[in-house]
């Protein structure tokens, strides 16, 4: 007997909202990959809070504390590029254990300074500037993998999951992180840190080798050059690009938070709007289905960065806490979904011979923003008010946006379908999934 009750329909429905598993059934190296990723980012994030904690204490400078940004930015626009090039030139995977394991250990650098009877300040800085070029090397390679070890047609499945991932991160760390140092100490903070990068090796190693694809070229200038210029051919690209640099730089309110949660008289608040976006990412993660259902892709990341910039707005202009926090979240959604889509058209469209020098100018158009949208919100809030720089900034990246939509048609007319790159792509993947294997001699 057929069951007709109202309980029977709702499982297909709820398949269609939760992230799809897909990529985690059918890829040991994805699962690999992503269970070392979910290890090393709590780690990382104990770090992250225990670091400026340290320097706080160290010298009772603000500044000193701001430093470590600028010390950052430098390492990540040098070897983001050079690691794009890289990594398409060299093995992926051992390209990826060796970074794994040189943030080991710098974190084992870290924690034997922690226990010295006088921590000195200048090893902090050091490994701040070494362990942003690690990521920077490391993460283009990380790109470059993923439609290696992940089919076509699963590429916005697994992108969604990476990004649950990072929000778990986002969300869970820095609040782990503030009792480990706050109760536990910088020691802890530091030694579990570097326990969990000894993890992560563990899992990446047993991933398959990645060699450079055949067509790939030297780590010179040159090639970096060459993947500068698919890049500007590439209009649809490049607008993912910009649009992501316009959003961040105009209406990226982390570094006024503080002063916001002051001006609402809700000081206690300010934990929650830290956690406020990353929340508003995984909620999206955590219902990430209709994504692969999504073919207008440059449409997509037009619209969510545009409703990233209204929400920015909106908290601008809220004088209630509990609608500003909303509203944060609800701008965490929409940049979610942006990010996924910009995620997808690269890795859908991306020749394999060019991942990595692509993966390292998306780095820095992911990276430099926010490192420039600090400043900038921070100087328009002492120019002229903290939530006047919140609500104006919002407003700024929405006509941002708009006018960038309006300058590149070909990002609006994307479709995955129809793309001439991408259906080379899916072709080229299809062509090599049925080819017979070598038979050994």
């Amino acid at each position: 007997m057929t069951d007709h009750s109202p309980t029977s329909a709702p499982p297909s429905r709820l398949r269609a909202v939760l992230p799809d598993l897909t990529p985690w059934r059918a890829s040991a190296d994805f699962r690999r990959l992503w269970l070392a990723g979910l290890v090393s980012t709590f780690g990382s994030f104990l770090t992250f809070v225990a670091l400026p904690v340290q320097i706080k204490e160290l010298t009772g400078s603000a500044a000193a504390v701001g430093a470590i940004g600028a010390v950052e930015l430098v390492p990540l626009i040098v070897f983001g590029l050079y690691g794009g090039a890289l990594a398409d030139a060299l093995d992926k995977r051992k390209l990826i254990v060796w970074t794994e394991a040189g943030q080991a250990v710098l974190s084992a650098a870290l924690l034997v300074n922690a226990l010295l009877p006088s921590p000195a300040v200048w090893p902090l800085y050091i490994v701040a500037a070494l362990s942003s070029a690690l990521v920077s090397v490391q993460r283009p390679a990380l790109e470059a993998l993923l439609p290696r070890i992940v089919a076509h047609d699963q590429l916005p499945a697994a992108g969604s999951l990476n990004a649950l991932r990072w929000q778990v991160g986002g969300v869970a760390g820095p609040a782990l992180a503030g009792v480990v140092v706050a109760y536990a100490g910088l020691g802890w903070a530091y030694g579990a840190d570097l326990l969990t990068f000894v993890v992560s090796v563990v899992f990446i190693v047993g991933l398959a080798p990645s060699p450079a694809s055949p067509e790939a070229a030297k780590p010179t200038l040159k090639a970096i050059a060459e993947g500068a210029r698919y890049a500007w051919s590439r209009k649809e690209l490049l607008g993912t690009y910009v649009i992501d640099i316009a959003a961040m730089l105009f209406a990226l309110p982390l570094a006024v938070l503080p002063f916001l949660a002051d001006e609402l008289n809700a000081p206690w608040s300010l934990g929650l709007m830290y956690a406020a976006v990353p929340a508003g990412a995984m909620l999206v993660s955590l219902t990430s289905g209709w994504t692969s259902r999504v073919h207008r892709h440059g449409r997509a990341v037009v619209v969510s960065a545009a409703l990233w910039g209204v929400a920015i707005t909106a908290a601008g202009l809220s004088r209630n806490v509990w609608l500003v926090l909303l509203f944060l979240t609800l701008g965490g959604a929409a940049d979610m979904v942006s990010g996924i889509f910009r995620g997808v058209m690269g890795n859908q469209t991306i020749p394999d011979e060019l991942r990595g020098r692509l993966a390292g100018i998306e780095l820095l158009s992911y990276s430099v923003g926010p490192q420039l949208g600090q400043t900038y919100m921070g100087g328009i809030a002492a120019w002229r008010g903290v939530r006047t720089a919140v609500w104006s900034g919002g407003l700024l990246c929405v006509g941002a946006v708009g006018l960038l939509a309006l300058c590149l048609p070909k990002l609006m007319t994307y479709d995955a379908r129809t793309n001439e790159h991408a259906v080379r792509l899916r072709e080229q993947r299809s062509a090599a999934a049925a080819a017979p294997a070598p038979v050994e001699g």
